[in-house]
Parts: C-alpha cells; structure tokens; sequence
C-alpha cells in the first residue's frame, strides 16, 4: 500500500473519529492497516497527524482553485458552498482539532503551522486580486466563519453573515 493510500485511509479514520489521544496502533487499526506500516511512511504520530492537516488543506485549495473560471464573487460564494457542505464537517472538525493542539503548544504537531497561512497567502489569483491585507482578512473570515457553523450549527445565521461578507469585499 503506497503512503498516498494509507494518508488517504487515515484521513477517512480519522474525519469520523477524531483524534483525541487514539495512539498510532489505535489510528492504524482504525485506519486498517498496521502501526509499523505509519511509522515506515510516516516516521510519528504526530508526524502523521501534521500530514493529515497538510491533505485537508491542500484540497480546500483544490476546491479554491477549480473555480478560477468565475468572476471573484461567483467564486466565493461557490466556495463557501463547498466549504460548507455538511458531508465535510468531518474533515473541517478534525482540521481544527489538530490546529488547536498546534495552537496550544503542542509541540510534537507545531509544524501544522508552518504555512498554515502563508500557503494561501502566496497564490495571488487565490483570492480573486484581493491586496495581501485583504487575502488574509478573507481567510481569517472564511475560517471563522467554518469554524462557526461547526461550533453552532446555525447555517441559517452563517450563510447570511458570509453573503454579508461577500457583498462587502465584492459588490455586484
């Protein structure tokens, strides 16, 4: 099994259970497949754990990037919709538990961080010719805004404050 499909395994495992403190034989038999097997492809727990992070957000650029087509408010309303589909709460929970144990000082998962912002940041057309300032205030408020709907539920209060949002930064 290559370590493309055991990060995938792990990802799916981990977005319905959380992480909490399951142990690296825990995840692997969650995962199917053995501990030796992660710690091979991935050295740690936590080494593990930073990668998983590292796949969550490089699919949300993904989904970001495949939307390049549309006019900049067309395209954060469309990834709002994404970003909010119920079926991935799972993933977006598990990416703020892991970024909450880096923000804690949890050591072992700091490098999470590293470019947490910064690799959103450094693809100009990400944030529809937005300034820097404003690129960053777009993820900060998309983030929230996530983090938000996870937290409350209330899609109904979150949609409108993100239209609010978007009417602001992009009028029609």
């Amino acid at each position: 099994m290559s370590r493309a499909d055991l990060l995938e395994r792990v990802l799916t495992y981990l977005a319905d259970a959380g992480v909490g403190d399951r142990s690296l034989r825990q995840i692997a038999a969650g995962a199917g497949t053995s501990h030796r097997m992660l710690i091979y492809h991935f050295g740690t727990r936590d080494a593990l754990l930073v990668e998983v992070v590292r796949a969550v957000e490089e699919r949300t650029m993904a989904a970001l990037a495949s939307l390049q087509d549309r006019s900049p408010r067309e395209q954060a309303t469309e990834f709002w919709l994404r970003l909010s589909d119920p079926a991935l709460a799972p993933y977006e929970r598990l990416f703020f538990e892991l970024y909450g144990a880096a923000l804690a000082g949890q050591e072992s998962v700091a490098p999470v961080l590293d470019g947490i912002v910064t690799s959103w940041l450094a693809d100009e057309s990400r944030f529809a010719g937005l300034s820097l300032p404003r690129a960053r205030m777009a993820l900060a408020f998309i983030r929230g805004a996530l983090l938000d709907l996870l937290a409350t539920g209330d899609r109904e209060a979150v949609d409108e404050t993100v239209r609010e949002f978007i009417d602001l930064v992009w009028p029609e």
